[in-house]
């Protein structure tokens, strides 16, 4: 069974090398007419050239900027011409100014991207250069297919305007083997000490201790051995279910309960710390105010939708800042690399980490330098009054307002984002956010599910420094600033981009009520 299984992924592998392949050549042939067509120089002397000029069918160009999608991509394209007429051509370009790089080939060559795959962030400034079109099959792009996180993402102004294809978001993923040996140590020490209460009542009653020499007669001590074996046996299963029970008792649903489990936990000696994410980055932070703060509203599109300083939010970063005195962490030497590797190599128990690390957490299980299970839970609230919420960016598959061929594009679009979408996973390590696709592993449910559940990163291009501002944000209270003064100050910034004037908040007062975090620190 198992050569049978290594022959077909062979076969498959052949398969798709074979496709490369032929995309390969014929990219070839297109990058001629890039030579000839994009050239500044070159264009007066050019008439248009037809769809058909490179081969007999009419052609779609592809313009992506991910690297890791050029293998699926090149797949896809070749089975979509193979199902139809027309032919795909994917061209990997740099991010760098990618909406004006498209602009000016939309506007002054020959090769126009019909299709191109964009982050929600930048769907605004999309739309509003002419390069987006309105997606035709809105019977596809439904709550049926996709999660309404992805459906306010690709909607600019109640327009649909993009066709979700894959997300990026955080959760918290641990260190599963870990718990379960804490969970095993909670359980010995528990049954240590019942049976140190049992001994003392026992000499309480009788006067004297429990005799354990064996001094019974032999016969007694034979007829037992067998009973003795079966209840020992059984007494193991039953602590198997028990360890079980007990580990999902540890997994945490608030920043409070990872606090109580440091306060108590024997760590191993390779473990160095409890819990560790990259407070350098917005991504991997944004959590814990995600659920209190409002840039543009359910879609990130409206300007008079902004809410950065509230009183809600003032309590999220104060519990922020209040970690720094449970976990050392350096925002100037931290990053999510060396984060994630720290995870791999056994030294943390909880961490941050976005979709990529389901891919080289199984890498690394099957090379066998990962000895350990693993597993991923919801991001944790930070208690149980203050709820949090992770950031999402979705990427999606974007029909160019300049296209000639709108009809075929969107059928391309469509057939990207499901039918080829199906090898997404496997073939480039991205979650797709069409909810009818099966996905790999639990882990990557649970991330589907953060997903669902997160705030989409806004479109706004008047707060597109928000980010930035924010980070620093971050930083400035976990270095231990006034947090209010912090966020009165994005706010007021901000402010001033959208409205064009200057612009100041009233300063608000932190609350006076201490939260748990602050509770457990005086203890």
């Amino acid at each position: 069974m198992k050569n049978k299984k290594t022959k077909e992924t062979g076969n498959h592998r052949a398969s798709l090398r074979s496709r490369i392949l032929a995309v390969a050549a014929l990219l070839a042939a297109a990058a001629l007419l890039l030579y000839f067509g994009i050239g500044s120089d070159r264009l007066a002397q050019l008439s248009p050239i037809p769809d058909n000029a490179l081969v007999d069918k009419p052609t779609l160009n592809l313009w992506y900027t991910d690297e890791s999608l050029t293998d699926f991509l090149a797949a896809a394209a070749l089975d979509f011409s193979e199902e139809s007429e027309v032919r795909v051509i994917p061209r990997l370009v740099s991010g760098l100014e990618y909406l004006e790089s498209i602009n000016e080939a939309s506007l002054n060559t020959n090769m126009v991207p019909d299709v191109y795959i964009v982050g929600n962030d930048s769907m605004e400034k999309a739309w509003l250069s002419g390069l987006a079109s309105e997606v035709r099959d809105t019977d596809y792009v439904t709550a049926e297919n996709f999660p309404e996180t992805a459906l306010s993402a690709v909607t600019y102004q109640d327009h649909l305007i993009g066709y979700p294809f894959y997300y990026e978001t955080s959760a918290l993923v641990y260190n599963l083997t870990y718990l379960e040996e804490a969970a095993a140590d909670q359980l010995q020490a528990e049954a240590d000490a019942l049976a140190g209460q049992e001994a003392m009542a026992a000499l309480d009653e009788n006067g004297e201790p429990v005799q354990t020499d064996g001094s019974g007669e032999e016969g007694e001590a034979d007829g037992e051995t067998a009973a003795d074996a079966q209840t020992e046996e059984t007494e193991t299963e039953a602590s198997d279910a028990q360890i079980s029970e007990r580990t999902q008792t540890l997994i945490p649903e608030t920043i409070d309960d990872i606090l109580s489990f440091a306060d108590s936990y024997n760590a191993p000696e390779q473990v160095e710390a409890v819990f560790r994410w990259d407070v350098s980055d917005i991504f991997y932070n944004y959590f814990f105010i995600g659920n209190y703060v409002n840039v543009g509203g359910p879609q990130g599109d409206e300007e008079e939708q902004i809410d950065i300083y509230n009183l809600d939010a003032i309590r999220c970063l104060t519990a922020y800042q209040e970690l720094t005195q449970y976990f050392s962490i350096d925002p100037e030497e931290v990053n999510y690399e060396s984060v994630a590797q720290e995870f791999l190599d056994g030294k943390l128990v909880f961490t941050i980490a976005t979709t990529d690390m389901i891919a080289r957490l199984e890498e690394a299980a099957a090379d066998g330098s990962f000895p350990y299970e693993y597993s991923v839970a919801r991001v944790p609230d930070i208690d149980d009054e203050l709820i949090t919420r992770s950031l999402s960016v979705t990427n999606a598959v974007v029909v160019n307002g300049y296209s000639e061929k709108k009809d075929v594009a969107n059928e391309f679009a469509r057939y990207l984002t499901e039918t080829a979408a199906q090898e997404l996973y496997e073939n480039s390590g991205k979650l797709p956010a069409n909810t009818q696709i099966s996905l790999p592993n639990e882990q990557a449910g649970i991330f589907a599910e953060e997903y669902a559940a997160s705030v989409p990163i806004p479109k706004m291009m008047t707060t597109s420094n928000y980010w930035v501002q924010m980070e620093i944000a971050f930083t400035r209270v976990w270095n231990g600033e006034e947090v209010s003064a912090v966020l009165q100050d994005i706010s007021g910034q901000i402010m001033t981009q959208v409205t064009g004037e200057a612009y100041t908040e009233e300063y608000i007062e932190p609350p006076e009520e201490e939260t748990e975090t602050a509770s457990q620190t005086e203890e």
